[in-house]
């Protein structure tokens, strides 16, 4: 038998289960509604993902290894990565998920470029789900209906997921991101050669955080609040514009973006023989508000699991099998979402609080443990005695903070 798996959804959470089932001889096809889609991102992707999914130096746009931290006060603090070859690197969404979509249809995955209408699950027995379509290829509009019979989906099909309708996967929690891509003169963006700007306040993000990272030839300028504040997102973009002015004036708006992100994983990610992965599932991080790495790696771990249980392409991975894609997930990041998750309830709750989340950011212990944890992706011990002088300073930072509020 050739086992037969859909991937819906062509961003790095699906492109990356692909090249990985590929890879290992598994019949797969991938859907991808819009081809020339650009996801509104601010697009900042670790350099353990440049190395573990081997993105060439093309696709990113700047090598970011200064990030300066603006508190509700205009207080700047300026983070360096001090060791060599280290970086933050900076995408424009539409060139990273193309690249990583054509490798995988270079190696010999099925790409339909189609709209995903309904999906079929026969629930007993190993019998096939169907998947019925709208082939776009044409480039027509409405399209022409087909199906398609696989053994296996995965859903990548990120928020609006169809794929997790379908498995009755449950709700989550949701944060608003909106940003414009301005692009600035020259003069200007010598600035951000390999620099970007976190900004904090309630005047820029209510319980978020706003910012401006450079690309190619433009700057993405941006915000982001959760779902009971999203009426007040325009207005929240006003501010960072307002606080970014001197840098960004005489801009041009070139794209203005807009998309809803998930704060909390799905209550269900793997039914039956259907796994979902990326924002689908829901793996976006509280406080950084990062989800491109936290895609590709869901991606990648789900497809292995079930090239593992496939033995060879000898039978089809049943439910449990899947499971063991969470268990592995869970237990490699779940830690990083809970630290995360703290953070973001202590320190982005008020503005004192934010006061003394970047006063905390001056400290180079902070900053090392926080690049650290950030660039490899793993919530990094500290040496007990930096440990012990980091909560110190941390407590005495939100005291003087409360302290000073008005």
């Amino acid at each position: 038998m050739t086992l037969r798996v859909a991937i819906v959804g062509g961003g790095p959470a699906g492109s990356c289960a692909a090249e990985t089932l590929v890879k290992a001889g598994i019949e797969t096809y991938l859907f991808e509604r819009k081809l020339d889609n650009a996801k509104p991102c601010g697009g900042a992707i670790p350099l353990c993902m440049v190395s573990e999914f081997d993105i060439p130096d093309h696709i990113i746009d700047r090598k970011v290894r200064k990030m300066k931290m603006i508190s509700p006060s205009n207080v700047e603090v300026d983070i360096q990565i001090e060791n060599d070859g280290e970086y933050i690197g900076m995408c424009r969404r539409e060139l990273l998920d193309a690249f990583l979509r054509d490798r995988a249809k270079d190696l010999g995955t099925k790409l339909i470029n189609g709209r995903v209408l309904d999906i079929k699950i026969v629930e007993k027995g190993n019998k096939p789900y169907t998947i019925n379509y709208s082939d776009m290829s044409d480039g027509g509009l409405e399209g022409t209906l087909k199906s398609l019979e696989v053994d296996l989906i995965v859903g990548a099909d990120g928020f609006n997921s169809v794929v997790a309708k379908t498995i009755d996967a449950g709700d989550y929690n949701y944060a608003i991101a909106f940003q414009e891509r301005i692009r600035i003169s020259d003069e200007k963006m010598k600035y951000y050669e390999d620099l970007a700007e976190m900004y904090v306040g309630n005047d820029v993000s209510t319980d978020f955080y706003a910012w401006v990272f450079p690309k190619y030839d433009h700057v993405a300028v941006g915000t982001g609040t959760m779902k009971p504040h999203q009426r007040d997102i325009k207005k929240l973009q006003a501010g960072i514009r307002t606080r970014a002015h001197n840098r960004i004036e005489g801009g041009e708006i070139i794209k203005v973006e807009a998309h809803p992100i998930p704060e909390h994983p799905r209550p269900r990610r793997v039914v039956g023989r259907v796994a979902l992965v990326g924002d689908a599932a829901g793996y976006v991080t509280k406080s950084s508000g990062e989800g491109i790495y936290f895609a590709a790696k869901s991606g990648r771990m789900c497809a292995e699991a079930i090239v593992e249980f496939s033995q060879n392409n000898t039978r089809i991975p049943s439910e449990s099998d899947l499971k063991v894609y969470l268990k592995r997930w869970d237990k490699k990041y779940g830690a990083t979402y809970k630290v995360l998750d703290i953070l973001q309830r202590v320190f982005y709750n008020s503005d004192a609080s934010r006061e003394a989340f970047v006063e905390m950011c001056a400290d180079k212990d902070v900053q090392k443990m926080t690049f650290d944890s950030y660039l490899y992706k793993t919530v990094v011990p500290a040496n007990p005695f930096v440990q012990l002088k980091i909560t110190a300073k941390t407590i005495g930072s939100l005291l003087r903070g409360y302290a000073l509020a008005p």
